[in-house]
């Protein structure tokens, strides 16, 4: 298996365009993104996560002249670009010598384009989703990157895993779950039934409201939450793939990382 599968999979979120405080946001993505690297985790860099507009990762890379890892940095991409955007976006992944993509279909707003089937030259379906992006980079990019897909455990399972196995059979080489905080019996069946890594994505934040949000079910605000407990549950759990960090707190987290004992099955 890729040493990059086995890793902590740390989130990290491009400060929003209109943000007040661009300049000591954008200085504490860097500072981040190379803690990161330095603890040899791999920085995962969203892409206008929740429909929110922000800076790409490689714009900030380019812009900071930061290092690149090859196995220590993924992008998400997502299909809310114009098709230049996108291009622009996959020839600068690969002049910083980025190869890990996280390939969604993304939340969008108003202010977004879409990517129409046409953009890509892919006829038969009315719209652009995570399987019609992986068709497009695989065949106009073939052999560049590795390409990951999203995996929605709180959909209903038969579409989920049946829209799973056109992602594989679309390019996909691993799947990122969405956050999960106990050990869930439908992730288990998608690793049973595919051949690819699995990382299982760990909330750590305590706001489980928005949690709610992301997963579109409710927990119940009362509800007692411990991240780091969780995450060191999930690596008990499922020890043969690495867990994605979503929602971290960076002061107050990331140094225990290093503490929570590592199961890896060989």
């Amino acid at each position: 298996m890729n040493s990059n599968y086995d890793m902590f999979h740390v989130e990290v979120l491009p400060p929003h365009q209109d943000a007040e405080d661009l300049e000591v946001r954008l200085d504490r993505f860097a500072t981040r993104y190379k803690r990161v690297l330095d603890a040899g985790y791999c920085a995962c860099i969203t892409d206008n996560a929740m429909g929110n507009m922000s800076f790409q990762g490689t714009e900030i890379i380019e812009e900071y002249n930061l290092p690149v890892n090859t196995e220590n940095v993924m992008i998400h991409v997502n299909t809310f670009h114009s098709k230049r955007v996108l291009d622009d976006i996959l020839k600068t992944c690969i002049a910083q010598g980025i190869r890990y993509l996280l390939v969604v279909s993304g939340d969008g707003n108003v202010r977004f384009p879409k990517l129409n089937p046409s953009d890509l030259g892919i006829k038969g379906v009315s719209s652009v989703t995570a399987v019609e992006l992986l068709k497009y980079i695989n065949r106009e990019y073939s052999g560049v990157f590795i390409l990951g897909v999203a995996f929605n455990p709180y959909e209903p399972e038969e579409e989920e895993l049946e829209k799973m196995d056109r992602k594989i059979e679309a390019g996909a080489e691993f799947v990122i779950t969405q956050p999960i905080i106990e050990k869930n019996p439908v992730v288990d069946r998608l690793i049973s039934r595919i051949d690819i890594p699995v990382i299982v994505e760990a909330w750590m934040s305590k706001k489980l409201h928005l949690l709610s949000d992301c997963v579109g079910y409710e927990i119940p605000e009362d509800t007692e939450y411990d991240p780091i407990a969780t995450l060191a549950l999930l690596q008990d759990e499922y020890p043969s793939g690495g867990v994605y960090l979503a929602m971290m707190n960076y002061k107050r987290q990331f140094n225990l990382l290093s503490e929570i004992p590592r199961q890896v099955v060989i």
